[in-house]
């Protein structure tokens, strides 16, 4: 946590407040004597002045959300990059093209032969996007089939992934995100390792060995071929882990230390190949529901007229959203957009989702001439969007059935339980803002951004949106949450100016999202 210490020193008239340390920008510029007309404007401005966004891009509007009437604008038209603001769009087009009630259904099919035990033929595990998939699903899958009285597959598990198409990664993501969780490769047939519903990784836990210097013990969860270990690791005095899968290769690399007689550590890599990942813990599921496989794993498309002996369905959409935007979930976001691409055109690309996606926009009244869509996460750093256009969509949305369930699903500020505060629960907590604001966050390098809804203190609903590009210090959220707590705090008609200086500051990374690093 910052530390900082503030002097104050009375002048004629005004208020000087001097501050030392790494978070001046917690305070207020000096107080004038007489508050202007517009106390609002007055301290939104200043609270732009801070000197970290000196040569950087500001973009912020609020508006009334029920009439749309302007309230503040600053750059409000400058195409900015959004980061995972993106999500906004995504969700919402998402919700009224595919439905709340949305599944993606998994199924297992043959065109093979029953002889008593022994199922004769391939069988064709199919995904259609379902990035819920937990190993205790697929294990269920595989008690369908041992409940059926198979205990042989005579032929081969084929893994098909064709409702989507082979594209894994987006064309501008970085290639140094790649081996993350946050930039897993994406597929119709994949898994998640946990309740977070990170589709595409593995979690690699590390744990001490024997003693001093004994090589570490690593283990993934779920188990599974689709990853090669490298361990280099150590039992050490400290834990100092790294897990980094190599740059275009299925070896995950574990280096450092663990401390000795500890918890050990636990972290996120992408795996390579989501559909092959899929296949092999269907198999080891089927093995361990008693069930043999005689030919291995392949891919293949499932015939017209095989026969489904085993499926699973999905949660619906409107459930997915909580992990999805709680924790600002890129993978969901890229789903939705191949979901949408299919279920529009019967294409499950990236080109196909993101013409539905800008097709769907228009509908808000976004004016999608002054919009680039490049993804659906925001990982994308050639996206781009003004805060203007971000609000439009904010200020539509209320009219659609399904926002009550979206705006539940956004993160509430200073919430500490991490499905309902998501990437806010450790922000403007014991503030106005605190339960109250609903927004979304969004962090890349140089790039932040807050963007949703909050109460004001005669209970208007407003509508704000802030996008903050090219600074070149540490990240300015606590400037979104100042502006977020100074629009909780106004009322209609103030003439008073409102100092924000006590908003406390979250720790929080700098490049990412905190959920990202599971740090929040």
């Amino acid at each position: 946590m910052a530390t900082w210490s503030r002097t104050l020193a009375v002048t004629a008239g005004a208020t000087a407040l001097v501050v030392t340390g790494n978070v001046a920008s917690h305070l207020l510029a000096t107080e004038p004597a007489a508050a202007p007309a517009d106390a609002l404007t007055a301290d939104l401005d200043a609270i732009l002045s801070d000197p970290r966004l000196a040569g950087g891009q500001a973009s912020v509007v609020v508006r009334d959300a029920a009439t749309g009437e302007t309230l503040y604008d600053h750059d409000g038209a400058q195409r900015l990059m959004p980061a995972s603001n993106e999500k906004l769009l995504t969700s919402a087009v998402a919700l009224d093209v595919l439905g709340p009630d949305h599944t993606f259904a998994t199924t297992v099919a043959t065109t093979g032969q029953r002889t008593g035990p022994i199922l004769r033929g391939d069988v064709y595990l199919r995904g259609t996007g379902d990035p819920t998939l937990l190993a205790s699903d697929y294990a269920e899958l595989a008690k369908q089939l041992a409940d059926d009285g198979v205990r042989v597959v005579s032929g081969r598990v084929l893994a098909d992934d064709t409702w989507f198409d082979g594209v894994r990664l987006g064309n501008d993501w970085a290639w140094d995100d790649e081996p993350y969780y946050y930039a897993a490769p994406v597929s119709a047939l994949t898994v998640a390792p946990d309740t977070d519903y990170d589709a595409g990784t593995v979690i690699v836990d590390v744990d001490p060995g024997g003693g001093a210097g004994d090589p570490a013990v690593v283990s993934l969860r779920p188990a599974t071929g689709a990853v090669t270990i490298v361990n280099q690791a150590t039992t050490g005095t400290a834990n100092d882990v790294s897990v980094e899968r190599e740059h275009g290769t299925d070896r995950i690399v574990v280096s450092g230390t663990v401390a000795a007689g500890g918890s050990g550590v636990s972290e996120w890599a992408s795996v390579p190949e989501p559909t092959d990942y899929a296949a092999d813990v269907f198999v080891r599921a089927l093995a361990d529901a008693g069930v043999r496989v005689t030919g291995g794993i392949g891919r293949g498309t499932t015939p017209a007229g095989a026969t489904v002996v085993a499926e699973h369905e999905s949660m619906p959409l409107s459930e997915l959203l909580t992990p999805f935007l709680k924790l600002s979930n890129n993978g969901h976001a890229e789903v939705l957009i191949k979901a949408m691409g299919r279920e529009v055109s019967g294409a499950g690309t990236w080109a196909a989702g993101l013409a539905v996606l800008r097709a769907g926009l228009a509908d808000y009244g976004v004016d999608t001439a002054t919009v680039a869509n490049r993804d659906g996460s925001g990982l994308s750093r050639r996206n781009l969007i003004p805060a203007a256009e971000l609000a439009d969509l904010l200020v539509a949305a209320p009219d659609r059935p399904w926002f009550d369930v979206w705006h539940e699903a956004l993160p509430i500020a200073g919430v500490s339980d991490r499905m309902i505060g998501g990437t806010l629960r450790s922000r403007m907590r014991d503030t106005p803002a605190a339960g109250n604001v609903h927004a979304k966050t969004g962090s890349l390098t140089g790039a932040s951004s807050l963007s949703g809804y909050v109460d004001d203190a005669d209970g208007r609903r407003l509508v704000f949106s802030i996008v903050f590009n090219d600074y070149l210090s540490g990240k300015p959220s606590d400037l979104e949450d100042r502006i977020a707590v100074r629009l909780a705090s106004h009322t209609e008609g103030e003439t008073a100016r409102l100092t924000t200086a006590d908003v406390p500051p979250a720790d929080l990374p700098d490049d990412v999202e905190c959920s990202w690093v599971k740090a929040c």
